[in-house]
């Protein structure tokens, strides 16, 4: 992020009211990890850990409260964010809990207390200092998948590709309010590891979602189309293509089921949802654990179903090598999956899809598509642009 020099820092010791800028700021400078999240139809929640953030593997039902930032890869380093410091955002201002009125009070007076930019209104722009050609080398890519799948390597894969650009003026307060008001029913996302980075997001893509001790929930969500609101959702045609595609990710759960030997499950959809200003098909599954007697079933199928098919492909094992191989990057957590574990006794998992990361005034977008047979490589070309189109919209 930009810092502003010309900025005019408050009086010692007055405390003000504090924007989302000046916490991630704060945090920065201090080497804390940062979460700040919004779910559909719920106030906007944050927390702050000032320790290390390094975890192994987790278990859902017995973790402490906080927010896990997984990778893509199960090969790199997990972080899990301690509800050490809560907090609430509203209309970008924070007000920390009052469970430890001291505590907090403290830190909201040195919060205040530092300088910081967000209070000046700058505009904020895009830069690509390096424009590179992109579009052929992700159209040879993907027809090099379409010709292993017609050779019966796999049945689908997802390759993603990454784009980078600058940011000046970037303020998180006004993009996580631009997040919300064009995405209500995403999980909107912030979040800030010192050594990761900035990431923000906003996820359609629910991978483990646990009611307290009863209720577990995933989803099956893909297929893209542009949307504009003109046409009713009842309306939409998907293609054979897209309807395929969707349907490998719903076989992908049922499996996963099945390797539990899970058979009592509702099964919701397919349906068109909306995101933003893309479309996608949506299939919902939601299990009983009290009737089935599965407490552990969140921490179970976090770990059968990431990653999913819907970011990797099918089969798992040879798509995800063939991605490893191919695909030319690091994913880092673009992919993976974060959310809020174990907060008011629930947990909410999200893929980590729609996002960004930034470091100082760089910025970095991500998109996959998902290929198959019937794929046609200038289409997953335009589905790629149109991702990140939808979340650079909030800086233009």
């Amino acid at each position: 992020m930009i810092e502003t020099k010309n900025a005019t820092p408050p009086q010692p010791g007055k405390i003000r009211d504090l924007q989302l800028t000046d916490l991630l700021d704060f945090c920065k400078n201090n080497g804390f990890a940062l979460a700040v999240w919004r779910q559909p139809g719920k106030e906007i929640q944050g927390i702050i850990d000032t320790g290390n953030t390094h975890c192994q593997e987790i278990d859902l039902e017995s973790s402490e409260p906080g927010y896990l930032f997984h990778p893509f890869s199960d090969k790199k380093i997990k972080h899990f964010i301690r509800a050490q410091i809560r907090f609430t955002v509203s209309d970008g201002t924070v007000a920390f809990d009052p469970y430890n009125k001291q505590q907090h009070k403290d830190m909201l007076r040195k919060i205040s207390s530092s300088d910081s930019s967000s209070g000046l209104d700058k505009k904020m722009m895009i830069f690509e200092d390096h424009p590179v050609e992109q579009e052929k080398p992700f159209i040879e890519l993907v027809k090099k998948a379409i010709k292993e799948i017609r050779q019966g390597h796999f049945q689908k894969v997802v390759p993603s590709r990454i784009k980078a650009i600058r940011i000046e003026g970037f303020d998180l307060k006004t993009v996580f309010q631009r997040l919300i008001k064009n995405y209500p029913n995403a999980f909107v996302s912030a979040t800030f590891v010192p050594e990761a980075g900035l990431w923000i997001g906003a996820s359609p893509e629910i991978l483990v979602n646990t009611e307290g001790k009863r209720i577990f929930q995933t989803v099956a969500l893909a297929g893209t189309q542009s949307y504009d609101g003109s046409r009713s959702l009842q309306d939409i045609a998907w293609t054979q293509k897209e309807i395929e595609e969707q349907a490998y990710v719903s076989r992908y759960i049922i499996n996963c089921f099945k390797k539990i030997r899970l058979r009592e499950f509702d099964e919701i959809g397919p349906k068109t949802i909306i995101a933003g200003k893309l479309i996608h098909l949506k299939t919902t599954f939601r299990v009983d654990m009290e009737a089935v007697n599965f407490p552990q079933l969140g921490t179970v199928m976090m770990k059968l179903l990431h990653p999913t098919s819907a970011v990797c492909g099918m089969p798992l094992e040879t798509a995800s090598a063939w991605l490893e191989k191919n695909e030319g990057y690091d994913r880092e957590f673009f992919s993976g999956f974060l959310g809020p574990v174990n907060l008011n006794e629930n947990t909410n998992l999200y893929v980590n899809l729609r996002c960004m990361k930034l470091i100082e005034d760089k910025a970095w977008v991500y998109a996959g598509a998902g290929v198959t047979e019937d794929s046609h490589p200038e289409k997953e070309w335009m589905e790629t642009s149109i991702k990140m189109n939808t979340l650079l919209d909030v800086i233009h």
